[in-house]
């Protein structure tokens, strides 16, 4: 069978070099068992190739089942692809097969492979290596001869670097690569898919087939289209559907046709920071999680509120302390020198004409200059020694040594 009947046989539209080259690929791997990768943008018809391997293989008269894994839920997936054992979970009346097993001795299409948890794919690892599987709740190893093939539209590299995806998982699937191009690298396609469409849905409608003036097709063919084939698709059944005439020009067109968007597909893999969840489970488990953390942010400014109160207190206490040593000072309970403080003595002279006297100097009475003093006083009678200070002073040497640092006294 050649290329032209094998397009007419499975619906494929187009004639792009590289697309005839990939259809090429398919049709030379399929006789074998090799498992096959097949990457690509969303909408660009990956899901034709996994039907031409089944089709042109030794399993063409076995099962050929395609599951998309992405719409799964996590906390079944695993029951899906193995099958389990009645009573393993809640809601497990029953045994059951899984995909894995009904497809023995044909094809399994893995669609948004890298969609899979971590878990699944370390069991479907142990199926492409050595054929065997364990259904959920089962310690009986089943054997099935299974050809996998395996698409998605994310860049698998880039999930094995998040560790989202198992490298020794992906060097298995990609033994033989199948890369799909997407639209706007094959713009010979694109006009004659266009038309392919147009006809179909004047088929479908009962009406005249729409058309497209010049200034519209260089519109279709210089246009990105992100959503590749699909999104070619839909655009032609709205135009065939609304639009009355049948003659499509360019400010038609423009219509129906989205503002360019930057972002190319390939989609890049969901980071881990992202809020999807693929079951209820993990959102209970995020909650959980963010409970917690608030719990220990609480803890720890609860925390540092305490700490910070009963520092001041210390701080409160000790001045109380250095204050009361100072009018004990004044009333004479406390003198560390017998020299009053700031004051002069003029002593007499041989003259005896000249009585004593003496020079009042006003003292200061700043709290701080007073600390200062005391804490000077202190240190020169216990010749520097700050505990015995501190005990002198009636404060911790801690607070000594920051009130030294403060005054700068040396």
């Amino acid at each position: 069978m050649d290329i032209q009947e094998i397009k007419q046989r499975f619906g494929i539209i187009g004639s792009s070099p590289e697309l005839l080259r990939v259809i090429g690929i398919a049709v030379q791997v399929a006789p074998t068992d090799l498992s096959v990768l097949i990457t690509g943008e969303s909408g660009t018809g990956k899901e034709s190739f996994p039907q031409i391997i089944h089709q042109f293989s030794a399993r063409k008269h076995g099962k050929y089942i395609a599951v998309n894994c992405g719409a799964i839920p996590e906390g079944t997936i695993d029951s899906e692809l193995f099958g389990h054992e009645k009573g393993s979970f809640t809601g497990a009346l029953a045994d059951r097969k899984g995909y894995f097993e009904e497809a023995d001795g044909g094809t399994i299409f893995l669609d948004e492979i890298g969609e899979l948890p971590l878990s699944t794919q370390v069991r479907l690892l142990r199926v492409l290596e050595a054929g065997e599987f364990m259904k959920v709740g089962s310690s009986k190893v089943l054997k099935t001869n299974v050809r996998v093939v395996a698409a998605t539209n994310v860049l698998i590299t880039e999930a094995i670097e998040k560790g989202k995806f198992r490298e020794d998982l992906y060097y298995r699937l990609n033994t033989v690569p199948i890369r799909v191009l997407p639209l706007r690298d094959r713009k010979e396609d694109i006009h004659l898919l266009f038309r392919k469409f147009a006809s179909d849905f004047a088929d479908k409608y009962r009406m005249p087939a729409i058309r497209l003036e010049p200034d519209a097709v260089s519109v279709l063919l210089n246009y990105q289209w992100p959503g590749n084939v699909r999104q070619l698709k839909n655009i032609t059944e709205q135009i065939s559907i609304i639009e009355k005439e049948r003659l499509i020009d360019a400010k038609k067109l423009l219509n129906y046709i989205p503002v360019q968007n930057e972002n190319k597909l390939p989609a890049l893999y969901r980071g881990i920071d992202e809020k999807t969840f693929s079951s209820e489970r993990e959102i209970l488990y995020q909650i959980l999680f963010d409970m917690k953390k608030d719990m220990n942010d609480l803890k720890k400014l609860v925390h540092d509120i305490l700490q910070n109160e009963a520092t001041q207190a210390e701080v409160r206490d000790d001045n109380a302390q250095l204050i009361r040593k100072l009018y004990q000072n004044e009333s004479g309970n406390y003198v560390p020198d017998q020299t009053p403080p700031n004051r002069t003595t003029i002593t007499p002279a041989a003259n005896p004409n000249i009585y004593d006297t003496e020079e009042f100097v006003e003292e200061s009475l700043s709290l701080e200059d007073k600390e200062v003093e005391m804490i000077r006083k202190a240190l020169e009678k216990h010749k520097g020694k700050r505990k015995y200070a501190a005990l002198e002073l009636g404060i911790s040497e801690r607070t000594l040594y920051r009130k030294i640092k403060e005054y700068n006294i040396e």
